[in-house]
């Protein structure tokens, strides 16, 4: 704690944006603070330069383009660069803060990983390094150190680029390659060269640690170990952890291979062997672990830089001469490990020191000039310049080149957006340097998918390369369910490969719930469809139980188990009350029978008498014979 407190950066405020907070680590190239991003309010883990590099101006250059390559790395399992700069004498890079620790942390405290745990976090790391190989950009320090863990147990890689600058101008300076000596690839040792084969083969010395709880070489010297990874090559897992499968050892072994040809390609063909090894063993050889007792720190900090320990000694960053190390020319070894390889390789040492006496005295010159470090020559920055300006660039170095095309989502037409062997590389000086030229993205016209039903569409823009944007449903009476009504952008319109596509697909005809209007008067009951979105058809008919302009039925009803769709009719019957009949002719009659039969018909019966209608004869009726009335209504009878 008191090494936080007495720092100088601690409450700074840095280039009158992050205010410094706390540290969170110190490494061999920068100390990482957490700090407040004032201008956008959030917490960032702020990476400072040490001193010695931030004073060269070479290293500031090749810093802000490593980090500004870096920064164009979109993938959730690499750490996300915010910002870089330059301001009060230090050098930064403001970064995603993980909360979470790294993996070296994680083996101090368990010594090693199941075998299925080491395999899933080697997996987050390649498709992470995978992202940034497809970019064109190298990792070139994988280590555990540089692999953080979030409290899910995802893996986040962080420090792409910097090894890179600081490698260039310390190669350039010095001739002297930097880097953590347990996990150099030979290449990176013998020429100072690297590509995306070197990470993976970092990433391959990562597994070995990760599943038998030690590095493969360690020495008292950082040197020593340099020696083993050129001429010794990676013993197998199986010769720590006898239990360990032998599709692990082949694994490891092709990550490996001390020969850069024999390794896979990138993080991307590294990735599908790991995964097709992963898929063949059981679950009880992933579940286990090596029986290998964690370490004492329990806050997963590194040695001290002061210890002897000879781990710590390998994981450290040192510097190494380019060339210092050249590869032995040995028969290849069938088992690894073995005591056989033990004496070559006490030999070989023996042999490296009258290799490094004799070129002290100018005895290497040859080498030097014709396998060394003078038969190579520094690839010139040409990412981000035109085609024309990188060709002139090269050839002005005397590099010859290829050109190679092809569409890239983010670089314009014609600017070089990578380069192999990568600027900054080494190439020999007979060698080619591959340009990579950006054909601007890839358009493609948008297929015909009107009129084709969901999946038809989709497919076809799939087979276009485009991808599916959102799909709306609507209802619609005249377009059958499922079947795409739009598109936008319109078919034929020619768009970017990755601008998504979206469809407007007929959900059909709308279906409506039937209400019951059995009863209604008339003009309610067509309102009552209406709000249901259903159109009425009205009939009549008479009916002597129901009130005129009350509704009798309805066709269909709602227990008829029919489904109606919006626009659909229903036939409603509205009563016209009782039927009229004829009146009988009663004229003539005696008044006590003519009251009786209508009486019989349901009518009402008034008599009005004239002479007070002595005689009981009906002289007249109203209404008259034959005329029509409804039973219920009164028939007034006139009695003489």
């Amino acid at each position: 704690m008191q090494g936080t407190v007495s720092d100088p950066l601690i409450g700074r405020l840095v280039d009158g944006r992050y205010e410094v907070h706390a540290r969170v680590a110190r490494g061999g190239m920068a100390t990482v603070y957490r700090a407040l991003d004032r201008r956008l309010d959030r917490t960032v883990a702020l990476k400072v330069m040490h001193p010695h590099l931030a004073d060269s101006a070479d290293f500031v250059a090749r810093f802000r383009r490593e980090a500004r390559s870096a920064a164009r790395l979109n993938h959730p399992g690499i750490v996300a660069i915010y910002d870089q700069g330059h301001a009060d004498d230090a050098t930064y890079l403001a970064m995603e803060l993980v909360e979470g620790h790294n993996l070296r942390a994680e083996l101090r405290r368990h010594g090693a990983l199941p075998l299925g745990r080491a395999l899933e976090v080697a997996d987050g790391v390649l498709d992470a390094l995978a992202c940034a190989h497809r970019a064109g950009v190298v990792h070139r320090d994988v280590k555990p150190e540089n692999i953080l863990l979030e409290a899910d147990g995802r893996t986040k890689v962080t420090d792409f680029g910097l090894a890179r600058a600081v490698t260039e101008v310390t190669a350039a300076s010095t001739g002297t390659v930097l880097g953590t000596v347990a996990y150099l690839a030979p290449e990176i040792v013998t020429s100072g060269t690297a590509d995306a084969r070197a990470d993976v083969y970092a990433l391959g010395v990562v597994l070995f640690e990760l599943v038998t709880g030690s590095q493969p070489f360690v020495a008292d010297q950082p040197i020593r170990v340099a020696f083993q990874h050129v001429n010794d090559g990676v013993p197998l897992p199986s010769t720590r952890v006898p239990w360990l499968p032998a599709e692990v050892d082949e694994l490891v072994a092709a990550l490996t291979a001390r020969d850069a040809a024999d390794r896979p390609a990138d993080a991307d063909a590294a990735l599908t062997l790991l995964r097709r090894t992963r898929d063949v063993l059981d679950e009880a050889t992933l579940a286990r672990r090596a029986d290998v007792p964690p370490a004492t720190e329990e806050d997963g900090e590194p040695a001290d830089s002061s210890s002897t320990d000879v781990t710590a000694l390998a994981a450290g960053t040192v510097a190494l001469p380019i060339g210092a190390i050249p590869p032995e020319v040995a028969e290849p070894e069938a088992h690894p490990g073995g005591p056989a390889r033990r004496r070559r390789r006490r030999r070989g040492f023996a042999f490296l020191m009258l290799l490094l006496v004799l070129g002290v005295a100018g005895g290497g010159s040859w080498w030097w000039f014709t396998a060394g470090p003078g038969a190579y020559v520094t690839v010139p920055e040409v990412v981000g310049l035109s085609e024309d300006e990188a060709v002139g660039v090269l050839t002005e170095a005397g590099i010859a080149l290829e050109v190679e095309r092809e569409n890239h989502d983010t670089a314009p037409q014609s600017e070089v957006f990578a380069a192999e062997p990568a600027p900054g590389d080494q190439v020999h000086k007979d060698g080619t340097v591959l340009l990579r030229v950006s054909e601007g993205i890839l358009m493609v016209p948008v297929p015909a998918v009107v009129g084709l039903e969901q999946a038809q569409a989709e497919q076809a823009l799939a087979d276009a390369q485009l991808t599916l944007g959102q799909v709306e449903t609507p209802w619609n009476d005249e377009v059958p369910a499922g079947q795409v009504m739009a598109a936008n952008p319109a078919p034929e319109e020619v768009i970017p490969y990755n601008q998504p596509v979206d469809l407007v697909v007929s959900a059909g005809r709308e279906p409506v719930e039937l209400v019951s209007v059995v009863g209604a008067d008339s003009d309610t009951a067509v309102a009552d469809l209406d709000n249901a979105g259903l159109g009425a058809v009205v009939e009549e008919a008479y009916d002597a139980s129901v009130p005129a302009g009350r509704v009798i039925s309805q066709t269909p009803s709602p227990g008829d188990g029919v489904q109606l769709y919006r626009g659909d009719d229903v036939t409603i019957t509205v009563s016209l009350g009782p039927q009229p009949v004829a009146l009988p002719d009663l004229v003539g009659r005696q008044l006590g029978a003519a009251t009786a039969e209508l009486e019989r018909a349901g009518f009402v019966v008034e008599v009005e008498r004239v002479l007070g209608g002595i005689f009981g004869t009906v002289r007249s009726m109203s209404p008259a014979a034959g005329e029509l009335a409804v039973p219920g209504s009164t028939v007034t009878l006139t009695v003489v």
